[in-house]
């Protein structure tokens, strides 16, 4: 006998899951590090999209990692999204 413990059946450890990551809130980081590290921001975010390299985003208050925990299709969606709420269909 086991003395209250049950060391038959397996235990489970459940760690809280991380908070997800909004994409509007990281594209909001990263353009920010981009500007004050002296990048062109539209450039270096659309190169990063476009070849999945994240050296085209600066390290910089940790706007690299954090743009990698974002897939790139929800980056271009979330900017999609963006365009068209602000009515960016009419011509300039």
């Amino acid at each position: 006998m086991h003395m209250g413990q049950d060391f038959g059946s397996t235990q489970f450890f459940r760690v809280g899951a991380e908070p997800e990551v909004q994409v509007k809130d990281v594209l909001n980081t990263v353009y920010n590090a981009m500007v004050e590290k002296g990048y062109n921001p539209v450039n270096q975010i659309v190169g990063y999209i476009m070849s999945g390299d994240p050296t085209y985003i600066t390290s910089y208050k940790g706007a690299r990692s954090l743009i990698i925990k974002v897939e790139r299709d929800e980056l271009v969606e979330e900017l999609l999204k963006s365009y068209i709420r602000h009515k960016a269909w009419e011509e300039d």
